[in-house]
């Protein structure tokens, strides 16, 4: 054999080299995109979980108008995700809200009432 049939014999190889390097990137751009999507989705429904919370806590002290559960739901669907449950326990309102991302549920659970007793007192002021 010659050095001239060896390297005659790997003409092409490049090009399979290539596609293969190609369809690897590929791949983990999609993974890559795909789990900043997830986490996209996952913190817009804590924040949501948080708000929904919030206002729910809000009615149940007085400070607004209407009932617990449908400030919650009000304030849910205004952030784009699905009051799922809605627990008034004493003074605190727990709340978990829901959305989908593809085929997948994300869900997301948040508590709110009133400050304790021994919070220190905001502004910094004396």
């Amino acid at each position: 054999m010659t050095v001239r049939h060896v390297l005659a014999s790997d003409r092409g190889s490049s090009s399979v080299l290539s596609a293969a390097g190609l369809v690897t990137i590929t791949v983990l751009a999609v993974a890559l995109v795909g789990s900043h999507s997830a986490l996209a989705v996952r913190s817009r429904t804590a924040g949501a979980a948080d708000a929904s919370a919030l206002a729910a806590a809000d009615a149940l002290s007085g400070a607004v108008v209407g009932a617990v559960c449908d400030r919650a739901a009000a304030t849910a669907e205004a952030n784009g995700v699905a009051l799922s449950a809605c627990v008034v326990a004493g003074a605190e309102v727990t709340v978990e809200v829901s959305t989908a991302l593809g085929p997948l549920a994300v869900r997301a659970r948040a508590t709110a009432g009133p400050p304790p007793p021994t919070a220190p007192p905001r502004g910094g002021g004396p």
